[in-house]
């Protein structure tokens, strides 16, 4: 699977989950009302800057903090379609694949990357390009991949259930 994006960077280290989505609005369960909240407490001046091709280049330690999963829903929504960051917090990588949007570590692309940079990624053979420069990084385990190719853990397990339902 290859997923191509325009780069937003967000160069910051130790950016945590309450500036990209203030405990504030996590009361609000539409993904489409979440969207004016990304990056409230961070700069919201970004979200006017995401198409629904953007590829989020990140720094260290990226999404720490609480767990929340409206920061991945919320970038989804936006348009983010990858992020490839220098770190990620465990549990907002983990969230990220659960919700289907792939994260991919790769401290050199980032210090490649620029702002509207193409960034491609395929998460088969673990290529990452940066406007053409080639980075090797691990290709995503096949299950992550299932994951991310039916939108996320909860649409994979309704196509699983869906496959197993006998029709009587």
């Amino acid at each position: 699977m290859r997923l191509e994006g325009q780069a937003l960077l967000i160069p910051q280290d130790d950016v945590d989950t309450d500036v990209l989505y203030p405990g504030s609005f996590l009361n609000i369960t539409d993904v489409e009302a979440m969207k004016p909240h990304l990056f409230e407490g961070l700069d919201p001046g970004l979200r006017d800057r995401l198409t629904p091709e953007t590829a989020l280049v990140v720094g260290a330690n990226f999404g720490s903090g609480s767990s929340r999963e409206h920061v991945p829903q919320a970038m989804r929504a936006s348009g983010v379609r990858f992020l490839v960051g220098r770190s990620f917090a465990r549990i907002f990588a983990r969230n990220c694949l659960n919700l289907g949007l792939p994260v991919i570590t790769c401290p050199e692309a980032v210090d490649a990357a620029r702002d509207d940079a193409t960034v491609a990624i395929d998460l088969d053979t673990g290529s990452l390009e940066v406007d053409g420069a080639a980075f090797a990084v691990p290709p995503l385990p096949p299950f992550m991949r299932e994951l991310v190719g039916a939108g996320g853990l909860i649409d994979w397990v309704r196509g699983r259930l869906d496959a197993t339902t006998e029709v009587v």
